[in-house]
């Protein structure tokens, strides 16, 4: 039996709810009960769930629309859509917006559960490290760097940049990849700043409907709108005497931008619904992935706002530009793992690390402690080999110029992918699951390399 866990089962029928509660209960897990994205909500500012069950056919918003909600109210949680909508677009976007995993209905009832015990290890890994997080933010001098983890001259670099920084009251824009280690970064500002005793508080502007930004930023009264049932304080608000981590800054609105810059001007806001100003002090750090000149030019974001962020820029280098820290990052990861899951200590093979190093990493840094995760899971051996490895990555696809390791690599994935789908009877499934990858990356494999499903 697999470690109890609290499950949120959020679908709008009730014998659905009812029968996937019995499943669960069964196993030992807390189970609680939606029949809409606004229960969900609402249930997790309560109480933070390990695992969300999540149909796409919702009352109101959709799932698919409720994704990236449910991870700003409980970002360790991990989402699993579960629908009976047979479409590989479906399950596209709910990777894209951060599902987990997405399974079929009716789900076999094995597989479900395995499915909702490794999304719980995931739930825990992120609540541990966030934890470890917070915990090496507050030791700011000691020698783990922040848990900006590299000995490249790019990591030096950045933390160089970061010290100097730091301690100043100026803004930060924060330039990188996705899953580069942005969030870390501001976490270090915030940490070496003279407001790291006040709270840090974290917006993803990607991830709030255009018509809830205003009253997250500034909050409301009670009445302000259909659901305000009481007066919430926004994130500015919150974030009085510390800092403001306005992640993927990018993607607000235009509304929403010059909102903002008002309030930042006059350090000043209105809840939504309210008459009463609030006065708040606080040190924003933003973050982005796109290129925001460009952004200006096409008339996307605001040149005023951009220059009111951008006092001083922090670029956060990807992986695959700090290829001599892949063997540091990823031992680091699978001894961690290895202890999260009370399993024995792994150590990766000279081959292993070979096929690390020469991955091009599009995930960067959140990437590689993926796999490390499922290596630390899946690997029965004290040693994590390459064979173990290459059915996980995103190689690029099998060339038939390919040649050296990267050549096999690819030539091997792609007959590991055939035999699992043959073993199947073709079921994606099956195949995904004794392949140890989600079925949203089986598809894309499938498109990559040119494989038919029969």
């Amino acid at each position: 039996m697999s470690r109890p866990l609290d499950v949120l089962v959020v679908d709008d029928e009730e014998e659905i709810r009812n029968s996937l509660r019995g499943v669960l209960e069964d196993e030992g897990h807390r189970v609680t009960l939606a029949e809409s994205a606004e229960d969900a909500f609402r249930l997790l500012e309560e109480r933070p769930a390990d695992v969300v069950l999540l149909d796409i056919r919702l009352p109101g918003m959709s799932g698919l629309d409720a994704i990236p909600r449910l991870l700003e109210i409980a970002p360790d949680s991990a989402v699993i859509v579960v629908t009976g909508e047979k479409d590989v677009r479906n399950g596209w976007l709910a990777a894209q917006r951060g599902a987990f995993d997405f399974i079929e209905k009716p789900p076999v009832t094995e597989f479900l559960l395995a499915q909702v015990a490794e999304a719980g290890s995931v739930a825990r890994e992120r609540r541990t490290a966030s934890g470890s997080r917070g915990r090496t933010a507050s030791g700011a001098g000691n020698g783990d760097a922040f848990g900006i983890l590299g000995e490249s001259a790019a990591v030096r670099s950045l933390l160089e940049q970061v010290r100097r920084v730091g301690p100043s009251q100026g803004r930060v824009l924060v330039i990188g990849e996705n899953g580069a280690g942005k969030e870390l970064v501001a976490l270090a500002l915030h940490a070496l700043s003279k407001r790291s005793a006040g709270p840090f508080v974290k917006i993803n502007c990607a991830a709030i409907p255009k018509d809830l930004v205003e009253s997250e930023l500034f909050g409301y009264e009670r009445g302000a709108f259909t659901g305000a049932v009481q007066s919430k304080k926004g994130r500015l608000e919150l974030a009085d005497k510390g800092t403001l981590f306005l992640d993927e800054i990018g993607d607000l609105s235009l509304e929403s931008q010059a909102k903002l810059l008002r309030a930042i001007e006059t350090g000043e806001i209105e809840r939504v619904g309210g008459t009463r100003t609030v006065h708040f002090d606080v040190r924003i750090v933003s973050a982005t992935n796109k290129d925001l000149a460009a952004a200006i030019d096409a008339g996307d974001f605001r040149e005023d706002l951009y220059y009111r962020l951008n006092v001083v820029p922090l670029h956060v280098p990807p992986l695959r530009e700090r290829r001599g820290d892949v063997t540091l990052l990823a031992q680091h990861f699978l001894e961690q793992f290895c202890a999260v899951e009370g399993k024995t200590a792994k150590h990766l093979s000279d081959d292993a690390r070979q096929v690390l190093e020469e991955y091009s990493w599009p995930g960067n840094v959140r990437e590689l402690r993926n796999l490390m995760e499922r290596a630390a899971i899946l690997v029965q051996d004290d040693e994590v080999r390459a064979a173990d490895l290459v059915t996980w990555l995103e190689s690029g696809g099998p060339r038939e110029d390919s040649v050296g390791l990267r050549g096999e690599i690819e030539r091997r994935e792609a007959d590991a992918i055939r035999r699992a789908l043959e073993a199947a009877d073709g079921n994606v499934t099956q195949a995904a699951a004794a392949l140890g990858i989600d079925r949203t990356n089986l598809h894309r494999k499938l498109r990559k390399y040119g494989i038919s499903r029969r």
